[in-house]
């Protein structure tokens, strides 16, 4: 028999939260990453720092007046944990531990042999291999007690939350799916935003190192209200602003010297740089990083229809909730 009409599931809502904004996607499709809707909201200072949650109350009435506007209310979400809180290890633990066991002795292990930088974490993993008797693992962890608050407040909120991501995982979907990748690149991903900028370095489709600069850059930018929304506008020092940028560039450089020489003891370079975020002068970085890098330094381009114009394209502030958006659930 059939139905005239039939049950579609109300699309996903891909939701990251900084210091000082809210943006969502919902996609229209997935192959080739399509975005149907999206949309921001500035915040006030103070009501998230360094990734947590300072004012619960006014984020949520906040939130709650985004849900109504963007009208997306009682829809299952995923959400970005905030990189502050994130921290990846490559651990070692016994092979004959069974793959249904290894969370269990990760939790036994922790502050023995397993540090972390907090306690009571949340992880996911990933199984990088056995060499001889020792399994090789990766652990993405971050503190339970603030992921947990933003699950919660979006369940306050009559959302749904299905999945938390961290942020390089995102934007490497995003562009893997680009057909960008060359064989053996060794890629590093620079994620450039006001509050904090998020490198990773990514072996075979894996982050295996990932280091963040707390940003003080926000300081000197404000919200200025447009007609048709707001921008971030600078109200600082311009040549303190040069000073700050050219600063992360050689942290840039740094993090680049420490994986070859450190990190992989002279076997393996940084081959290409990735760089996004919603940065307002994102675009000055990239040409900076170009200029200033002898290896090929990219961004990602998103279309806005099936006709891959670049003159609709989404803004690179959206990558991430857009990345966010390919993640299986």
């Amino acid at each position: 028999m059939a139905f005239p009409f039939s049950f579609v599931r109300s699309k996903v809502v891909n939701l990251v939260l900084n210091d000082y904004s809210i943006r969502y996607v919902e996609l229209k499709q997935k192959k080739p990453a399509i975005p149907l809707k999206y949309g921001q909201r500035f915040l006030p200072a103070g009501l998230i720092l360094d990734g947590k949650i300072q004012d619960y109350d006014t984020l949520l009435n906040i939130l709650d007046e985004c849900i109504e506007d963007w009208k997306i209310a009682k829809r299952e979400v995923r959400f970005i944990v905030p990189d502050s809180l994130v921290t990846i290890r490559k651990v070692s633990i016994p092979a004959d531990v069974k793959d249904d066991e290894i969370q269990g002795y990760l939790y036994l292990e922790l502050g023995t042999s397993i540090h972390l930088p907090f306690e009571d974490p949340v992880f996911d993993i990933i199984t990088l291999g056995i060499q001889g008797q020792q399994r090789e693992i990766l652990i993405f962890a971050a503190p339970e007690q603030f992921v947990n608050e933003y699950a919660e407040l979006f369940k306050n909120l009559k959302l749904r939350p299905i999945a938390a991501d961290i942020s390089p995982l995102a934007i490497y979907r995003l562009f893997h799916q680009s057909d960008m990748q060359q064989p053996n690149d060794v890629l590093l991903s620079v994620q450039f935003d006001l509050d904090v900028v998020s490198m990773c370095v990514f072996e075979e489709h894996i982050p295996v190192f990932m280091r963040h600069l707390p940003g003080d850059l926000i300081e000197n930018w404000k919200m200025k209200p447009l007609q048709d929304g707001q921008e971030m506008v600078y109200i600082g020092d311009v040549a303190e602003l040069s000073y700050q940028l050219e600063e992360i560039y050689r942290d840039v450089t740094k993090l680049m010297d420490f994986y070859r020489y450190s990190f992989t003891y002279g076997k393996k370079e940084v081959t290409r740089i990735l760089v996004n975020g919603d940065h307002p002068m994102i675009d000055r970085i990239l040409a900076d990083m170009k200029e200033r890098f002898e290896i090929r330094v990219d961004t990602l381009k998103v279309s806005l229809t099936d006709s891959d114009s670049e003159l609709e394209t989404l803004p690179k502030c959206y990558n991430l909730a857009l990345g966010l958006g390919l993640k299986e659930v």
